[in-house]
């Protein structure tokens, strides 16, 4: 038996609450080293490796000048390091430093710090049920985004 249309809206609610909340909760620091947005793009590019900026780009779903600043701004502040891309010398790859790991670590850390103290009236089993079923969806939606895609470069191709 399928999904029910109210559980699935319940579901599309419940999602989009819970991604405001938890951006809200562990992005919101007094203290962080760097603004959200240069940490989040950190966070991505350690994720992906090493590549070229429109590469980046395309994966974070933003234009590539609304990028340029925030990895011009890393690169000067030691976060990214930029090199002439040896498969073409007029192109550039970039990738973490090691004090942008740092600070990825750190970011890390007190995040799950905060978490942690959120869900203290959480036991291990609630929170590793919780861990399940979002890494379950996370894996739906990801292999329909993956289908969506597939379908899309297929029709372009016609």
């Amino acid at each position: 038996m399928s999904v029910q249309p109210d559980t699935t809206q319940a579901l599309v609610d419940a999602v989009f609450l819970l991604g405001r909340s938890l951006r809200y909760l562990i992005t919101n620091e007094t203290d962080a080293v760097l603004p959200a947005a240069m940490i989040g793009v950190l966070f991505v590019l350690a994720g992906r490796g090493e590549c070229r900026q429109n590469e980046l780009a395309s994966e974070m779903f933003v234009s590539q000048s609304s990028l340029s600043r925030q990895v011009s701004e890393l690169v000067d502040g030691g976060y990214v390091i930029r090199e002439t891309d040896p498969g073409d010398r007029r192109a550039s790859r970039i990738r973490v430093s090691p004090s942008g790991m740092e600070v990825l670590r750190i970011t890390k850390e007190r995040r799950a710090a905060r978490l942690r103290d959120t869900l203290e009236g959480w036991s291990q089993t609630e929170a590793d049920a919780a861990v399940d079923s979002l890494n379950r969806l996370n894996e739906t939606f990801c292999a329909a985004n993956h289908q969506r895609e597939l379908a899309i470069h297929t029709n372009i191709g016609r």
